[in-house]
């Protein structure tokens, strides 16, 4: 039954990272750690190819074995948030409500990305 339930739910967290990645409201590190967490209990295959890849793997490696991310990992989502999110408040969006609700999930994003434990903090 959980592998039924988690492999999706896997894949929406993975979607949900990826879209992280281009929109600077949502922050990609938190979903992503979600979907390795999923893959790890519904798909070996998955979680391999996750663990694989050169860019997240050593993200999701160092959650699963310390339990942190690197300082350049949170340094790289907040500077993507900043950069991209404040380019859409400045110069995309026009009206108030979707500026400020756009400054709003960003700053939550930012307290989730650093609320996680630094790598350097663990050692």
């Amino acid at each position: 039954m959980k592998t039924r339930l988690y492999k999706p739910l896997g894949f929406l967290f993975l979607g949900l990272a990826i879209v992280g990645i281009v929109l600077p409201m949502l922050p990609a590190t938190p979903f992503l750690l979600l979907a390795a967490w999923f893959f790890a209990r519904s798909s070996e295959r998955w979680h391999s190819w996750l663990l694989a890849n050169p860019t997240f793997g050593p993200l999701i490696d160092n959650w699963e074995q310390r339990r942190c991310v690197t300082r350049r990992t949170k340094l790289v989502a907040i500077a993507s948030m900043i950069f991209a999110g404040g380019g859409s408040v400045m110069f995309a969006l026009e009206h108030p409500g979707l500026r400020l609700a756009t400054v709003v999930f960003m700053l939550i994003g930012a307290a989730v990305v650093l609320s996680i434990r630094s790598c350097e903090e663990c050692d």
